[in-house]
């Protein structure tokens, strides 16, 4: 079991980037969570089986029908095993929207 921690940025919000990655990660079993960035990015931080995660990495570098992402900073860790699903985070009111 692996970590996965992904700062992608690009054309990444208000164009359902997050769904999109919930759904990936849910197709393949995968387990964490998503959240725009005040920057305008979006951290995506994931655990599961090394193969999934490198398929969804290719998923999540290719992105979603609407979003363009231009750059995908990814870092491997050790997992910490404190997910029991795929979530995305909202911050406020307005990113619910």
């Amino acid at each position: 079991m692996k970590r996965l921690e992904c700062v992608v940025s690009g054309r990444v919000q208000g164009v359902m980037y997050r769904d999109f990655a919930k759904r990936k990660a849910l197709s393949l079993g995968l387990k964490g969570t998503v959240e725009n960035l005040v920057d305008g990015n979006v951290m995506v931080v994931v655990e599961g089986e090394e193969k999934e995660l490198q398929h969804y990495l290719f998923f999540i570098k290719k992105g979603s029908f609407f979003s363009k992402v231009r750059n995908v900073k990814d870092e491997w860790l050790d997992p910490q095993r404190k997910f029991s699903d795929f979530k995305i985070i909202y911050r406020n009111f307005f990113d619910r929207i």
